[in-house]
């Protein structure tokens, strides 16, 4: 697989992030098995394919926080968080604090699309 591919896979995620992006249909878009996406995608990118999408919502919905006047929950439900309480566990842990002290102080950083670490 191409390090083309790779950048496909990650343009095609970006365009689809939120419509609940799954492996078996980036899988499909590129034209390879889902093993071999999921193998070749971590390998490149350093973490899971799910692990990935996870943080981009993250990152966007931390974007959305500060550049938005948006509803907690509406940020939360358009990056497919099921409830306001599954969200703020999920940005805590990435990002330490919850959504709404982020949004009051965002000095911290979002993650960018390709460079998780």
């Amino acid at each position: 697989m191409s390090v083309r591919t790779i950048e496909d896979m990650l343009d095609w995620v970006e365009e689809n992030i939120e419509e609940d992006p799954t492996l078996t249909k980036m899988a499909d878009y590129v034209g390879y098995s889902e093993f071999y996406c999921s193998a070749k995608f971590h390998e490149y990118v350093g973490i899971s394919f799910k692990e990935y999408i996870a943080r981009r919502k993250l990152s966007l919905a931390a974007e959305a926080l500060t550049k938005t006047d948006m509803r907690i929950i509406e940020i939360a439900l358009q990056y497919g968080f099921s409830s306001h309480g599954a969200f703020t566990r999920a940005f805590k842990k990435v990002y330490g604090c919850s959504p709404n002290k982020y949004r009051l102080k965002p000095d911290i950083p979002s993650l960018e699309r390709g460079r998780i670490e």
